[in-house]
């Protein structure tokens, strides 16, 4: 089964690795980012296709994902990945600022799912669907002055089980993946003490988030729905106390 795999944010990090990973497994791949220079260099190394779309215009959003309704008859597999974040204080922190947030993160996957859900009820299930949003382990911990991005994250846990519930009669499940620590700048050198820190003794890799999309995308794992799933080297269930 060629799958119609169209991902979010998929020019580097994660979304890049996403990419790759179902390229590799011989499945068309769309994408879309704002970061052209290395989405027009992942798809001339890949084969994958590249729209250049910024997510917080819905209207453009929704012209992508048509194109590829139209290029492929439908979508398979959705993944959500695409993801920003303003960390400044709270009393520094504007409303322009929060809504680019909120639209980037959050209201991206809706308008994303709600394009899928259209779709099929227009021209039918072909009984195979698979959504998988990225979410963050700051859905459920925080730091000070992390509300925007927090807030899209805590939405994004809430919508995909909202999601799972509106997508079942589809036959598309609808999962999150929540990583914490994910190294994707290359410039940025890691200690010793960051990779000790996660009980699995190393800092994750976009890789280890690409995985278990896969994983959650193969057809067998239908009975997977609606879940978020912790992928953080066991740093979240680490009790911590002040030395």
């Amino acid at each position: 089964m060629r799958r119609r795999v169209f991902v979010t944010g998929g020019a580097h990090g994660i979304g890049k690795s996403i990419v790759e990973g179902f390229i590799s497994r011989g499945d068309l791949v769309a994408f879309c980012d704002i970061d052209s220079d290395n989405g027009t260099k992942l798809s001339k190394n890949t084969g994958a296709v590249y729209h250049e779309v910024d997510v917080t215009d819905a209207g453009k959003l929704e012209e992508c994902i048509g194109s590829v309704f139209e290029a492929w008859g439908d979508i398979d597999v959705l993944i959500n990945n695409i993801g920003i974040g303003v960390f400044k204080p709270l009393t520094e922190l504007t409303l322009a600022e929060f809504d680019r947030v909120i639209d980037t993160n959050l209201r991206s996957v809706f308008v994303t799912a709600r394009m899928l859900a259209r779709h099929r009820q227009a021209n039918g299930n072909n009984g195979y669907g698979r959504i998988v949003n990225l979410c963050s382990t700051r859905y459920l911990q925080s730091e000070a002055g992390t509300e925007a991005y927090s807030a899209s994250k805590g939405g994004v846990y809430s919508m995909t089980h909202s999601l799972a519930m509106s997508l079942a009669p589809m036959g598309v499940t609808v999962n999150a993946i929540a990583p914490g620590w994910i190294h994707v700048r290359e410039e940025e050198d890691l200690r010793a003490i960051d990779h000790e820190f996660h009980p699995s003794r190393r800092v994750g890799t976009p890789d280890d988030v690409a995985r278990l999309a896969l994983f959650l995308c193969e057809p067998e794992n239908n009975f997977i729905n609606g879940q978020t799933l912790v992928v953080d080297g066991g740093a979240t269930i680490k009790m911590i106390y002040p030395e």
